[in-house]
């Protein structure tokens, strides 16, 4: 799966996504350290990215404002970033990757919720 993390998530995270064989970009690694999290959602969907991120703004962005296509939003602290990375990793397995460019998902430690975007 091909994912775009924005500059809040976790590097242990990027890590764990790279190391299960995914095709991993960063923000910072784009130069959009800096971009609005809308600008983040339009690169993501132009290049075929799953957007995975700790800000709960996206939410309002993709529902309410309808931009980009597919995000995963991390419920994480670093307290509990083992659990997530196991949830993480039940949801990459459940779902493919066309459902995901499809959905908003919540994840956090021992549990998940998928919601199927509009259009």
């Amino acid at each position: 799966m091909r994912f775009l993390l924005d500059q809040d998530v976790y590097a242990i995270t990027a890590r764990l996504l790279q190391q299960s064989g995914h095709d991993v970009t960063t923000a910072s690694e784009l130069g959009l350290s800096r971009a609005a999290d809308s600008e983040l959602l339009v690169v993501a969907a132009q290049q075929g990215r799953i957007m995975v991120t700790r800000d709960r703004d996206y939410g309002g962005l993709v529902f309410l404002q309808n931009l980009g296509a597919g995000v995963i939003y991390l419920r994480v602290s670093p307290t509990t970033v083992g659990a997530l990375h196991a949830e993480l990793q039940k949801v990459l397995a459940a779902y493919p990757e066309d459902q995901l460019h499809k959905a908003f998902v919540v994840v956090e430690a021992g549990r998940h919720r998928f919601r199927r975007l509009r259009g």
